[in-house]
């Protein structure tokens, strides 16, 4: 356990730590300009910059958790600490999630580790003389550990820090279908459904029958309660898995941890309420470059402190602390 973070005793318990930042914080207002990756099966990914445009600029490509978007509350307070400290940002939008559905049956999910090898590639293009380093949360934390492992040496970012990762996706699965957690899971399954509902207007507006007849093929999409429900029923069959159970052991991040060679921030909470305490990897289990830091309180995505007149905001003060030792 680490004690460099003291939850804020007005929000106690796990849950109250999760739910602050989407419901009750005030978002930072940034002005970003929208950048459109055109990626080579035909779909597109939006990137959302802020901060210096000097091509020395330290670069940070921030990824978001399932259902949120370069809007959430948590990219948007990284993204200004980052510009407070001199450093420039790219917020990505996963698949469909800019607020215009993407063009391909196929979506964004937590092994998605493809698309962000393209965004990296296309951002060391960019700018080749620029450190970059990328941070993700929840999915995009297990997306950027998984491509860690994968790439090894060859990552071609110079340091990452994962928050709130779902390390093992069955078990995390099992987890949202309990207690109180049930309440994000039924938010997560509305939110699914009406995205893959946007691409099938789309597709039917626009006349695209076959990508139409795709999503259509996987039948009705009432009657999903569960994470196993919608991940065997549309994330697997629409992008190569064989059903929920293969889809979760081929794209959850705890098995990929040996081969990260990038030097890795990863900070968790034990009473993370979307994930079991089991579900996190043993000291064993983790690279010689990975740093686990793990908190006894902090929920899913909160470590808030301070006081309710003036909260503060552990992962805006600890990540861009932590990158900047790299340097």
């Amino acid at each position: 356990m680490s004690p460099s973070f003291k939850a804020a005793w007005w929000l106690p318990g796990p849950h109250l730590q999760t739910l602050w930042n989407p419901l009750c914080r005030k978002p930072p207002q940034l002005q970003r300009r929208r950048e459109r990756l055109w990626l080579e099966d035909g779909d597109f990914l939006d990137l959302d910059w802020h901060g210096p445009h000097a091509a020395e600029a330290p670069l940070v490509l921030v990824l978001h958790g399932l259902t949120g978007s370069s809007s959430s509350h948590y990219v948007l307070g990284l993204q200004q600490s980052l510009a407070a400290r001199g450093w420039a940002s790219a917020a990505l939008n996963w698949r469909g999630c800019s607020g215009e559905p993407n063009l391909l049956a196929r979506g964004y999910h937590s092994g998605a580790s493809d698309d962000l090898a393209e965004t990296i590639s296309h951002l060391r293009a960019l700018r080749p003389m620029t450190p970059l380093y990328v941070v993700g949360y929840s999915l995009g934390g297990n997306v950027l550990l998984k491509y860690l492992g994968e790439t090894g040496g060859d990552s071609q970012v110079q340091g990452a820090a994962a928050v709130s990762v779902p390390f093992r996706l069955d078990q995390c699965a099992d987890r949202l279908g309990l207690g109180f957690s049930r309440i994000y899971q039924a938010h997560f399954m509305n939110e699914m459904v009406a995205y893959v509902k946007t691409k099938q207007r789309l597709f039917a507006h626009q006349g695209m029958a076959d990508r139409l007849s795709t999503l259509d093929n996987l039948g009705a999409l009432e009657g999903m309660r569960t994470f196993w429900d919608f991940d065997g029923r549309i994330t697997a069959p629409l992008h190569g898995f064989s059903d929920a159970q293969d889809y979760y052991k081929r794209s959850s991040s705890r098995y990929f941890l040996s081969g990260i060679a990038t030097p890795t921030l990863i900070i968790q909470a034990a009473d993370d309420p979307f994930v079991f305490r089991h579900s996190l990897p043993e000291a064993d289990e983790l690279s010689p470059s990975t740093q686990f830091e793990l908190h006894a309180h902090g929920g899913h995505v909160g470590f808030i402190d301070g006081s309710p007149r003036r909260p503060g905001y552990y992962l805006e003060r600890r990540i861009p602390q932590w990158l900047e030792t790299l340097q």
